[in-house]
């Protein structure tokens, strides 16, 4: 980990180097660079990159970005300079407080975070020619959160531009009462490693380690744009925020949900990729299309340019599914026309598949349940962490599943027709009937694409945990997996598979653990795929 630490800085450094002897060959203006340690009102200082626009009458509309968890100022260091030399913003890139040479400790985009981006504008308007009516903030992952928390307690805050970042912490790191273990061990290991952790984060991971998530309950909410939406819309501020759909630390759905919830000017864009992996090439100033949508963002609620950003579908969306083109609608839900409805049917060997495979039926089947031991996990998983959504990105391979490899004693399956011209487009949605032998129980879906073989493609999953119930007494839950569009080849089936274990995740089951799956006549089983 510290060797790929010093190579990013070396790399880092270089582009730094670059860019200061070689300015790009379109720009309009020039800039100057400035290192400094901006003191905020608790006495720490914090390191920051101050990019001014030279050429160029002021005053000059300004951009805060505060940097990314574990990282430091010159992550937008490419994107600072071409934002300032080619469209004459203001930039400060600063270390945000508790990482690298900023002083303070990690506050976990706590209130201390948020006052200190007020600081860093505080001192940009007394120290640069920076417009005070003009003011914008802009981060990736941790730098987006603060971003828009910023923005809800400070009004001069114009405009946001969001990536990979998260509105809802719980969601993000506790879905569905599930822990999110190997989002949380990076991310808790990468702040030890770059970084002091401070009193909330120490909280939050001791009581984790001994599997107590109240910690980080408690501090999530204040933390969470979601629950500061209201002033967010009372202030106006334009937000665009753009997430990939295998982003495997903050998820799409929990950010969807606080998309849904602004009212005011707002786009958002979701693109094939993992954690930052859709816009990390831009932040380094290459070419790079949410980049490029950013600057217009703010060019036209900072600038008041007409370059028609405010007259386009503000939901913009690229398939999971492999290569294609950006597609634009007027809101998320329009992103769902249509829907197949399905229903399970009991898993059962035929004489065609010797394995136990129920059915995804058009017609309700009742009165039947299965059995799935939950100690062990099966070949059915959501990849790995950072890696799997990447390398769907960048080469177009999905995590794959060979269905007649996941066993049955530990999984169910349930396979559907051959389809043909549909695409997954929302949010599946599972509800069915569940009996733990255990008061706490862990299940894993997820949503295939297989072809006549049972080979194919992950489109989505979700985590699931049951907390207090009571055993051998069913429940109905309903399970919205994670958002997608994902375009199904024609001839291939929809496969569900539920098991008990997933490397991504922690899970309660233990030795002996079981579930069982059941459709009751008055509540039967379905899963229902939204279409475009």
């Amino acid at each position: 980990m510290k060797r790929l630490s010093a190579v990013i800085s070396v790399t880092l450094a270089a582009l730094l180097s670059a860019a200061v002897l070689s300015p790009p060959a379109h720009a309009t203006v020039g800039s100057t660079t400035q290192k400094v340690r901006i003191p905020v009102d608790d006495g720490t200082e914090l390191s920051a990159l101050v990019i001014t626009p030279t050429g160029t009458e002021g005053p000059h509309p300004l951009l805060v970005m505060p940097s990314a968890w574990s990282t430091n100022k010159l992550l937008y260091v490419g994107a600072a300079w071409k934002l300032a030399r080619e469209s004459g913003y203001q930039v400060i890139s600063y270390t945000s407080r508790g990482f690298h040479e900023s002083g303070g400790r990690i506050e976990v985009a706590g209130p201390r975070d948020v006052a200190d981006a007020r600081a860093i504008i505080d001192w940009a308007l007394a120290n640069t020619d920076a417009d005070p009516d003009r003011i914008g903030m802009a981060g990736i992952s941790y730098g987006a959160g603060i971003s828009l928390l910023t923005a809800a307690e400070d009004a001069r805050i114009k405009a946001v531009g969001a990536m990979s970042g998260w509105a809802d912490l719980t969601a993000s790191i506790y879905p569905n009462e599930t822990f999110s273990t190997q989002a949380v061990e990076l991310l808790l290991s990468s702040a030890h490693l770059t970084g002091r952790p401070g009193t909330t984060l120490q909280e939050m991971e001791q009581g984790y380690r001994r599997g107590d998530v109240q910690p980080a309950l408690d501090a999530a909410p204040v933390r969470s744009p979601a629950t500061k939406v209201d002033a967010i819309n009372a202030h106006g501020t334009a937000v665009m925020i753009a997430h990939a759909w295998n982003d495997g630390i903050f998820p799409p759905g929990q950010i969807i949900d606080f998309y849904s919830a602004l009212t005011t000017p707002k786009r958002l864009m979701l693109a094939p990729g993992d954690h930052a992996t859709q816009e990390a090439f831009g932040a380094f100033g290459l070419p790079n299309e949410t980049w490029e949508s950013l600057n217009r963002w703010f060019d036209h609620h900072l600038r008041g340019i007409d370059n028609g950003i405010n007259t386009e579908p503000p939901v913009q969306v690229k398939p999971n599914s492999g290569s294609g083109p950006w597609t634009g609608y007027p809101d998320w839900e329009s992103v769902s026309s249509g829907e197949l409805v399905y229903h399970l049917t009991k898993p059962a060997a035929s004489w065609t598949n010797w394995l136990s495979t129920g059915g995804l039926s058009p017609d309700p089947a009742t009165g039947w349940n299965y059995q799935i031991r939950t100690a062990l996990g099966t070949t059915a998983n959501s990849g790995a962490l950072m890696l799997s959504g990447a390398i769907q990105q960048l080469a177009q391979i999905p995590t794959g599943v060979a269905l007649p490899l996941v066993s049955r004693v530990y999984a169910g399956v349930w396979t559907g027709p051959a389809l043909t011209n549909v695409t997954v487009s929302g949010t599946p949605r599972l509800r069915l009937t569940v009996t733990p032998n255990r008061s706490e129980a862990s299940l894993f879906v997820y949503l295939y694409a297989v072809n006549s073989s049972g080979t194919g493609a992950l489109i989505t999953h979700k985590p699931y945990t049951l907390r207090g119930a009571t055993p051998g007494q069913a429940q109905t839950v309903e399970i919205a997996l994670e958002p997608v569009v994902w375009r199904v080849p024609s001839g291939h089936r929809l496969a569900l598979v539920i098991d008990g274990q997933d490397l991504r995740y922690g899970s309660e089951n233990g030795v002996g653990s079981t579930v069982t799956v059941s459709s009751p006549a008055g509540d039967p089983s379905w899963l229902r795929i939204p279409t475009a």
